[in-house]
């Protein structure tokens, strides 16, 4: 049961009521909602009235409530979500984390932290920085991520390659079930072999299993001193082939990865003013970091190495940052990846992930399938080489007529599964995704997880018509 199919509480009543409800909640009106920037999508605040717990008591009250009158309940985090995971409309309630802020605890010799929901990775960086630790993952989106949106969408990032994603990074967590009943497996250890990991149903869930309100994280020693450099790479085998070299070297780190294809890098270069001369026309831009014991022996080791590869792996240009400044130019190329939307608003994007060994044959296959479509398709490739993780965007306005985006999800779908890969990295499924899962997700896997969220949300409360259960 949907609230659509099941109440007439309009957002006003909804907020009258709500409003009694419980000290710990704040609730948002229609009116309150009007000023706030909605995040990544416009129909975010559709539901016209926000409730912020404070507390994981305010939360249950809440959830109590919805259940108890059939409303339906779609969590938020900080927005961030490109997947429309987060649309609400009219009827439903939305439950924001963004009171439940607070930094519990780190814990500098265990390496832990344990945060509420709504505290942004930023915030949790910031901190661990004053221990000399970090967090083992990151976002372009850092300011503004949540854990628990990042928990709710096994967000990945630039981190994935050497340290796995979200769920790798969660030791425990707190969640509300629909029920209203909380789930707590607040563990601080790697090491539990104690029945079925049951934690694992809230990490990439996208809020349909429950809201997650506290999560236990591993974080990793702090590693400051870095050098960065962009260089030209003929193909994604070349750019393996660098990454592996710097994986192996001694006292230093690979933090980063980086591929943009020649489209992505040459357009976006020329409108943020980046000189690319030193770039052969037709290659491809590969973004790397490395940390070591200074500033100065990460700069000379990237240099030196650069230069024993570069006649082996025929590179085709190369420069090492000479400033924090130059490197963050070089970083702003990668992280603003939505330079195009202005050209091109609204233009259909993909998040897939390849093995990192079959991405030429994938690239060279999707191009020729889009042209296939229509002689004029081109995409904007550019994504986390090391472990395989594109992003795609097609070069042309938005939206696209249903028939015609049927047809380019084919083609950017296709031989993914079978090859080993995923329709879908790090953005979740959501509403815009929902072609991909039913399509490209085995028949078996969906059914086990309808039969698991009836077993938990009979009523079908918690996010309804996002990852179609």
């Amino acid at each position: 049961m949907t609230l659509a199919q099941s109440t007439t509480l309009t957002p006003l009543e909804l907020h009258r009521r709500l409003s009694e409800l419980h000290p710990e909640l704040t609730v948002l009106s229609p009116q309150d909602l009007q000023g706030r920037h909605p995040g990544e999508h416009f129909r975010n605040f559709g539901a016209g009235v926000m409730v912020q717990p404070a507390t994981v008591e305010g939360a249950v009250a809440l959830v109590g409530w919805c259940a108890e009158n059939n409303i339906a309940i779609v969590p938020q985090g900080g927005l961030t979500g490109l997947v429309g995971g987060n649309v609400s409309v009219a009827g439903e309630v939305i439950l924001s984390t963004s009171r439940l802020n607070r930094i519990l605890s780190i814990e500098p010799e265990g390496m832990t932290a344990t945060v509420e929901a709504g505290v942004t990775l930023e915030a949790l960086q910031q901190a661990a920085a004053e221990h000399g630790l970090t967090t083992g993952i990151d976002l372009g989106s850092r300011g503004t991520a949540t854990i628990g949106g990042m928990v709710s969408t096994n967000a990945g990032g630039i981190l994935a390659f050497r340290n796995g994603v979200m769920r790798h990074q969660v030791l425990g967590l707190e969640a509300v079930l629909p029920s209203g009943d909380i789930f707590s497996d607040l563990t601080r250890v790697v090491k539990v072999s104690a029945g079925p990991d049951l934690k694992q149903l809230f990490i990439g869930g996208e809020g349909a299993f429950g809201v997650v309100t506290k999560v236990v994280l591993k974080l990793e020693p702090q590693r400051p001193y870095r050098a960065t450099a962009m260089l030209g790479a003929a193909d994604a085998r070349t750019a393996l082939s660098v990454i592996r070299h710097l994986r192996t070297l001694p006292g230093v780190t690979l933090e980063a990865a980086e591929m943009m294809w020649p489209r992505y890098i040459r357009d976006h270069a020329h409108l943020k003013g980046l000189d690319l001369s030193w770039l052969e026309e037709d290659a491809s831009a590969l973004l790397v970091e490395i940390s070591a014991e200074s500033v100065d022996a990460a700069a000379a080791t990237l240099e030196d190495q650069l230069a024993e590869l570069w006649e082996p792996l025929d590179l085709k240009g190369g420069i090492v940052a000479k400033s924090l400044d130059q490197a963050r130019r070089f970083w702003d190329i990668r992280e603003d990846s939505g330079f195009y939307y202005a050209e091109i608003p609204e233009a259909a994007s993909f998040d897939v992930s390849v093995p990192p060994t079959r991405l030429d044959a994938y690239v060279a296959q999707l191009e020729s399938r889009l042209k296939a479509i229509d002689p004029t398709y081109a995409a904007y490739v550019y994504g986390h080489i090391a472990d395989g993780n594109l992003h795609l965007t097609l070069i042309r306005r938005g939206p696209l007529p249903q028939d015609e985006l049927r047809a380019v999800e084919d083609a950017v779908y296709t031989g993914i599964r079978e090859a080993g890969g995923s329709f879908s990295a790090e953005h979740g499924v959501g509403l815009e995704k929902r072609y991909g899962y039913e399509t490209f997700t085995s028949p078996a896997k969906r059914a086990l997880a309808r039969t698991l969220k009836q077993a938990l949300d009979p009523k079908g409360l918690f996010n309804p018509g996002k990852v179609p259960f």
